[in-house]
């Protein structure tokens, strides 16, 4: 599980990176984090990294054993060609997952975790899907076919997750020639955009020119608002997590026949012939003019809720550390007292009646 180290050992680094682009920004007169959105993604990446914990074994096992028994090249010992053949097919391979989970509904329903936010910090690295490992594993697995080893191939996405952190920021400009070839904070912009124009464009994790041969590159022009196109109205790190699998529940409720499967593999923005649809200029016209996302929690329980994550973050660590050594029933108690604090204060963030009780329970039982 050599990915799951690298990436939990980075965990503090991007912590401690989100805290100076907040310091910054504030300097230079730009606007800070809001703190409920951005406790927002830090809980849903939160509840990733525990959820993986259950499931990365199960997944390296599959690759390893396509690699042990069926791979088609083998390679001499020492060799660059796996690292130069692993980081090739796995970007292209990145960048296919990536499309298709714009461009298919099933798999959009997770993907859009990491869209929902209004905002673009550090922290929206940070908000990633529980299920994204699950539907990004089968593309990897061509790469144990090439000959590409487990542990070559761990590395090169753990190197590619990595990259991709920094470009959610907007301190850093255009640079030059390199927006061409690299993936960069201004065509990841364009990526996480809902202006019409910008819409699935720009899906590359460490290079752009996948989107530059297969005609979805965009270059970053004027103004740009984040989001996704149906915004999730809540803070709550947990509901993030279900309501794109709630949309396409009831996107298929609201169809008939053939179509309630159709909404499954057809791209998100897609309705049956005859159904009233509005025009892109329309659209775009909704999504400039809706106003922020209104806070739902006081200033005082938001401050509450970022003490609450020093230790949750901390616990988290632990366990992502631990768990290796530790029993199946430690590890399931450990997880369920991290989602349990996830539901108690995503409740307060959005300003729930019953999370008040809630979080005193739960306090009593940690205690």
């Amino acid at each position: 599980m050599l990915l799951q180290a690298i990436v939990v050992l980075a965990i503090p680094v991007f912590l401690a990176a989100a805290v100076g682009e907040h310091v910054v920004a504030r300097r230079l007169g730009l606007p800070g984090y809001r703190l409920d959105d951005a406790l927002a993604s830090l809980g849903t990446g939160i509840a990733q990294q525990v959820s993986l914990v259950f499931v990365t074994g199960a997944l390296l096992g599959v690759y390893e054993e396509l690699y042990a028994h069926h791979r088609l090249l083998t390679f001499a010992p020492g060799s660059p060609w796996p690292w130069l053949v692993g980081f090739l097919v796995g970007d292209l391979v990145f960048y296919g997952w990536h499309r298709a989970s714009h461009e298919v509904g099933l798999l959009w329903a997770s993907h859009v975790v990491h869209h929902q936010s209004e905002e673009y910090n550090l922290t929206v690295a940070l908000r990633q899907a529980i299920a994204s490992s699950v539907t990004s594993a089968p593309f990897y697995f061509p790469a144990a076919l090439l000959g590409v080893p487990t542990a070559v191939n761990e590395v090169l996405i753990a190197v590619s997750a990595l990259y991709q952190f920094w470009l959610h920021t907007k301190l850093v400009g255009r640079l030059g020639p390199l927006e061409r070839v690299l993936n960069t904070p201004s065509n990841h912009r364009v990526h996480h955009a809902v202006n019409a124009r910008y819409l699935d464009k720009n899906y590359g994790g460490m290079l752009v020119v996948w989107d530059l041969l297969f005609g979805t590159y965009a270059e970053e022009r004027g103004t740009i608002r984040y989001g996704v196109t149906k915004r999730l109205t809540s803070f709550h790190p947990l509901r993030a997590q279900i309501e794109g699998w709630i949309e396409l529940w009831r996107r298929a409720q609201e169809l008939r026949g053939l179509d309630r499967l159709r909404v499954l593999w057809r791209s998100p923005g897609w309705a049956p012939a005859g159904a009233t649809v509005a025009s892109e200029a329309e659209a775009e016209a909704a999504l400039l003019a809706r106003p922020p996302l209104p806070a739902r929690a006081a200033p005082a329980v938001r401050r509450y809720v970022l003490v609450q994550f020093v230790p949750l973050c901390a616990g988290t660590l632990v366990l992502l550390f631990r768990h290796r050594s530790a029993t199946g029933a430690t590890l399931a108690g450990a997880a369920l007292l991290v989602y349990a604090a996830l539901l108690t204060l995503g409740g307060l963030l959005d300003g729930c009646r019953w999370a008040v009780p809630a979080e005193i329970a739960r306090l009593a039982v940690v205690a």
